[in-house]
């Protein structure tokens, strides 16, 4: 297995070929196989990319009937029979259903493209710069996203230049379990001299993915999004990471009943890996003048083509979602099992998560790239998360079968019981 010219040409920037550096040829739903022959479970799925798979044959054919009919691949943002489908698409399978009005931004191809356009809109709609953020919250790392981003990691590789725009304000639990967190934020707001400019909006994730798999309780977002109402604040999701299925409901925040002001979404978005983002607003907040945000990706049609073939496949009923939430108990109860274990061996460790996005915080980042690394030699790929890398996080593709998830949860105990042994 060769590897020396990627090594060599390569910007040391990268990170996942240093856990996994074996070179990957073919993918196929839940498995990947090297140059090799080997095969590997897959838990990590382009850091939730690829919710329904590798190469899904259903929006696989999509993609390849559209290319044999020579349809518009790149049109900035004229428009085209594919985003006519796609927004049709979107209206009817998801926003309808979930009583959901909104506009539809196109901004770029990125996540952190989508979370720029969010917090820019709601400044230029509220009239303020203020964007509130939380703790362990990981939004991208343009400046503008950067700057509501927790992790120093990537806040210290602007080179000194001061990220500005935003206030942090502590997560759900950050404070310990017996801490409602807004509070703070209320009482801020209240106070005069407490030193809280007023916010244009609020963004936050209901499940942290970088930051830890850090959940939000359903009260407490219900009671965010009252506060953001009753102090004129917008209420941006980020459903980047969680949305489109993982948390088992299409966007995450359904689990809570709340209607945010702004949703942002990418990742899976275009259900084959293919890049694509969009910005959901309320129709009174599309304040944008024409042209006034733009990007010349913004246009990719091949994407709103696989994405369309997504939500039909997917999202006509509720049964994917459902086993979705299936698998996600099964992953719970081993991740639970497992955490038990380590912390009966002296390795204090707990279970968190939502649906298909789960964790295991063993608290010490040495002890969780351990077992990640035992993980990968005996054929799954599972990665970290958290501000130490002290979770280990299961992103597995949601289509994953029942033997392939079976399998790889097996690894990982076998990982565990061999780090525990050492």
């Amino acid at each position: 297995m060769q590897t020396q010219s990627m090594e060599r040409m390569e910007s040391n920037v990268r990170t996942y070929s240093r856990s996994f550096p074996v070179v990957f040829t073919k993918a196929k739903n839940a498995r990947l196989t090297d140059e090799d022959g080997r095969e590997y479970i897959d838990f990590l799925a382009g850091a939730g990319t690829l919710n329904y798979g590798h190469n899904n044959d259903h929006i696989k054919q999509a993609m390849i009937d559209y290319l044999a009919t020579d349809g518009v691949i790149h049109g900035l943002d004229m428009w085209t029979a594919a985003k006519r489908d796609y927004l049709e698409t979107l209206e009817e399978l998801i926003l309808k259903p979930r009583g959901l009005d909104y506009k539809v931004h196109l901004p770029g191809p990125t996540g952190t493209n989508a979370v720029e356009a969010a917090i820019r809109l709601a400044r230029v709609v509220k009239g303020r710069h203020n964007i509130v953020t939380f703790t362990n919250g990981f939004h991208g790392v343009t400046m503008g996203a950067l700057a509501t981003t927790g992790n120093r990691k990537f806040r210290e590789a602007t080179g000194g230049i001061p990220t500005q725009g935003a206030s942090f304000l502590p997560y759900d639990g950050y404070l310990g379990e017996n801490t409602d967190t807004l509070d703070y934020f209320e009482k801020l707001l209240g106070d005069k001299s407490g030193g809280l400019d007023v916010p244009a909006g609020v963004i936050v994730e209901t499940v942290q993915g970088e930051g830890g798999i850090n959940v939000a309780g359903l009260e407490w977002l219900k009671r965010l999004e009252k506060i953001c109402h009753a102090n004129d604040i917008l209420l941006i999701v980020d459903d980047i990471q969680t949305g489109c299925g993982r948390t088992g409901k299409f966007f995450s925040f359904e689990h809570a009943g709340i209607k945010p002001d702004i949703v942002t979404n990418s990742k899976s978005l275009s259900g084959l890996g293919l890049p694509f983002a969009h910005v959901l607003m309320r129709p009174e907040l599309d304040k944008w003048k024409p042209g006034q945000y733009n990007g010349t990706f913004r246009g990719f049609n091949l994407a709103m083509v696989t994405a369309t073939a997504a939500m039909r496949k997917y999202w006509s009923n509720d049964t994917f979602a459902r086993d979705v939430q299936r698998k996600g108990r099964i992953v719970e109860e081993r991740f639970q099992k497992l955490a038990a274990l380590l912390s009966e061996n002296g390795m204090p460790a707990t279970e968190r998560g939502r649906g298909l996005m789960r964790g295991i915080d063993v608290v010490d980042g040495d002890l969780a790239d351990k077992i990640t690394a035992k993980a990968f030699e005996h054929g799954l790929i599972i990665e970290t998360s958290g501000q130490a890398g002290e979770v280990v996080k299961c992103l597995c593709p949601l289509t994953i079968t029942d033997e392939d998830l079976l399998e790889g949860l097996d690894i990982l105990e076998a990982s565990v019981k061999t780090v525990i042994s050492q």
